[in-house]
């Protein structure tokens, strides 16, 4: 009979640590989307027009309370690709990547809060959209973010498990990859509704990693190797009548041949 493994997130075993992944993608999703205390939190950023970066510029009034936020969601986010990543089945390469991926995506997005933007651009007419480094580590962000939503999905849907991910992911990652391109127009001078579409993302981004989370908490049983037929031992004497047999069919022994004629009888 098969048995398979049924360890809980509380056991050392693969799928105990892919499901200890969930709460922590569960609650990177509710973080990812914390700009909506913006509307808790006199802010004086018109979400309309702003980007979310820009709750946590460098002369943000708010920048500690929204930075510290994305710093924690950036490390529920790496926690959890990292257990998914170590615990994506041996031949899967795809899912594998795309787990290391999303950790990549939770390192950016640490730099991205350590390297702000200088200013807030919808506030302050001369302060630019563009803040080189800051540009740099949200686009790799968003790198990574896509990677990892590329890779999974398609070994999804390749194995078409997880079903959820093989059936959604596809729809969500083509969304989130469209408002993303709506928010450049800043970016090239042509700024309006930006704050629309870059919100409308985060949200989809949110969807995705409850998508992983349900993933990662709905883990199938890994099922052991069946085992092997049991070793027949002999039965108790069958080793002396094999012995027997085999001289059988030896034959009887030459008898030795004398150099001397025999000796005869007196």
């Amino acid at each position: 009979m098969t048995s398979t493994k049924t360890d809980g997130p509380q056991s050392g075993g693969p799928r105990g640590r892919l499901r200890a992944a969930a709460p922590l993608l569960a609650a990177a999703a509710v973080l990812y989307n914390a700009w909506l205390l913006e509307s808790l939190v006199p802010t004086g950023l018109d979400a309309r027009h702003s980007y979310v970066s820009e709750l946590y510029a460098a002369d943000g009034a708010y920048r500690w309370l929204f930075g510290g936020l994305e710093l924690v969601c950036a490390t529920l986010v790496v926690a959890g690709a990292v257990l998914g990543a170590t615990t994506a089945a041996t031949g899967d390469r795809a899912a594998r990547a795309g787990w290391w991926a999303l950790a990549g995506l939770g390192v950016c997005s640490v730099a991205d809060v350590l390297m702000p933007m200088t200013c807030t651009p919808s506030l302050r007419p001369g302060c630019r959209a563009v803040h080189p480094t800051h540009t740099l580590t949200s686009a790799l962000v968003h790198c990574c973010l896509f990677a990892s939503m590329a890779l999974i999905v398609w070994a999804a849907r390749r194995r078409g498990h997880p079903p959820l991910i093989a059936r959604w992911g596809m729809p969500v990652a083509g969304a989130a990859l469209v408002s993303s391109l709506c928010t450049v127009g800043p970016l090239i001078g042509h700024g309006g509704w930006h704050g629309v579409a870059q919100r409308c993302h985060l949200l989809l981004v949110g969807a995705w990693l409850a998508l992983l989370a349900h993933r990662a908490w709905t883990a199938r049983p890994v099922p052991d190797a069946p085992p092997g037929p049991p070793a027949r031992r002999p039965a108790v004497g069958s080793a002396a009548r094999v012995a027997s047999l085999d001289g059988a069919r030896d034959g009887p022994p030459t008898p030795s041949i004398s150099s001397g004629p025999p000796e005869r009888a007196e």
